[in-house]
């Protein structure tokens, strides 16, 4: 069955390549609980992101470095609860992917709580990681450029890649994630066009914020999506839909239509 062909049917893994290879660009949103999972699962959310963002708009810490695994497995068995279609995918919170078997332990908790992929940052020695939970039956989403939990190390939120040096590494970084057998990949806060070579790189579908219109799908934080002040200072790349929506359900509808059209992010919502 085509990707396309029944907005109700389950979002499963093979699905994702399907969806890059029609042309098809994937919507997601970050959820921390079963009610706006429902919503979102409803609007024709295709992916839906456990982020360790709680630990910034939900639990009201200055940065991600704070979250725990117990966090991610509570968090990700209530959405789960909420979002039967969409694929749910749970985010490694710093520290806990140290490790190839720790990393595999925290995955088989989150998979348990509902987490049909898991999500890690950078490349590095976590490419071990990578292959030890693929070889264990455990989808694995990647995450490069401005990496949350390299807040200290990059000394703030910074855009990445913008010399030629470290736009090369993150192209070889992005086909090492590949390689090891991620499939999917986050780019955050990369310039455009950047991006856009990354992805045209690629097989594995890319999924942006804050990196341009040339990625094969878009995610935003929930808080952000809806205009809510979290705290913290909005990004660029941030887009408030319920002012256009009227309602969470149409800032939905709003948001996964501006995905699947391109019309989002505009060059306003983008790096140089």
């Amino acid at each position: 069955m085509s990707y396309g062909a029944d907005k109700a049917a389950t979002i499963t893994v093979p699905m994702l390549a399907e969806a890059k290879r029609e042309g098809r660009k994937l919507a997601m949103l970050t959820a921390y609980d079963a009610g706006f999972a429902r919503v979102f699962d409803a609007n024709g959310v295709d992916l839906i992101l456990i982020g360790d963002s709680l630990g910034m708009v939900v639990q009201g810490h200055d940065s991600t470095l704070p979250v725990r695994v117990d966090d991610i497995i509570y968090h990700t068995a209530a959405v789960a609860r909420g979002a039967k279609r969409a694929l749910k995918i749970a985010d490694f919170p710093f520290g806990s992917d140290a490790t190839p078997e720790q990393a595999h332990a925290a995955a088989v908790r989150f998979v348990q709580a509902g987490a049909g992929m898991v999500k890690l940052e950078g490349a590095g020695f976590k490419l071990d990681v990578i292959r030890f939970l693929v070889e264990r039956e455990i989808p694995v989403c990647a995450h490069l450029g401005l990496t949350p939990q390299s807040v200290n190390r990059f000394g703030g939120f910074k855009v990445q890649g913008r010399d030629e040096a470290a736009a090369k590494q993150l192209r070889a970084d992005a086909r090492a994630v590949q390689e090891a057998g991620a499939s999917l990949l986050v780019l955050e806060c990369v310039p455009s066009a950047l991006a856009a070579a990354i992805s045209a790189d690629l097989a594995i579908p890319t999924i942006g914020i804050g990196a341009g219109p040339g990625c094969d799908g878009q995610v935003l934080v929930l808080h952000d999506f809806l205009g809510l002040d979290s705290g913290h200072r909005r990004p660029k790349f941030v887009k408030d839909f319920l002012a256009e929506g009227g309602s969470v359900a149409g800032a939905v509808q709003a948001y996964v239509a501006a995905v699947r059209d391109g019309s989002f992010p505009d060059e306003a919502h983008s790096y140089a």
